[in-house]
């Protein structure tokens, strides 16, 4: 029995579709997924609250619809990222507790995750892994400069925020292909989509939000 599954449903119906998410495909991405195995033990009764919630180490996992739009931004496109295409592939910056990955997981079929904290991106594999996700691939290190190895990519999400667009992420666009990306001062963000066409790049303001700084050599210092 999911005892929580009265609790998704409601965060669902109340949290995204009553704010504007239509994409049944995201939808059923967050009725699938078990958000309260993404956040500590001591919180799981707040799991589908309509916040954020700490998952330690100064990091957070972000309020259900702020997941959602962005996801929905980065399927939004003429012709829509879609896992039954069979070849489009994410990049994800910023892993924290993995949910944002899984609902990825859910949509496309290749998933790459990066995060500099290795003990987060390992709870995060161990996670995923134990709910059956058998198609991310996790990388630990500077998410700023994104994943060359594996680029282009047709839709890049930052779970964190950046003073600045960072240029490699755009370099590994592919064509046609969308980021999603906080960016703005440390306290204070708008959420950006950034589009590649015929090797231009168009951007596009969403909405204010606040996340936390995406540390890297693009991003934020440590200091």
């Amino acid at each position: 029995m999911d005892d929580y599954g009265p609790l998704r449903q409601q965060m669902v119906d109340q949290q995204l579709v009553a704010r504007g998410i239509k994409e049944q495909k995201v939808l059923g991405a967050f009725l699938r997924v078990p958000r309260e195995a993404f956040v500590p033990i001591a919180l799981r009764t707040n799991s589908y609250d309509d916040s954020a919630l700490p998952i330690g180490d100064g990091q957070t996992i972000s309020q259900p619809y702020m997941v959602a739009i962005m996801t929905e931004l980065l399927f939004r496109k003429e012709k829509p990222l879609d896992r039954a295409r069979g070849k489009d592939k994410v990049l994800e910056i910023g892993t924290g507790s993995g949910y944002q990955a899984a609902i990825l997981a859910e949509l496309f079929p290749k998933v790459y995750t990066i995060e500099r904290l290795d003990a987060l991106s390992e709870r995060a594999r161990t996670k995923l892994t134990g709910l059956g996700y058998n198609n991310v691939e996790f990388i630990v290190g500077d998410g700023t400069e994104g994943y060359p190895a594996a680029a282009p990519f047709d839709g890049i999400i930052v779970t964190a925020a950046c003073p600045t667009v960072p240029a490699p992420l755009t370099d590994q666009l592919a064509e046609g292909g969308r980021l999603v990306i906080p960016v703005g001062e440390r306290y204070r963000q708008t959420l950006l989509v950034i589009i590649k066409e015929k090797g231009k790049l168009r951007a596009e303001n969403s909405l204010d939000c606040v996340f936390v700084p995406l540390i890297g050599k693009f991003g934020w210092s440590t200091s």
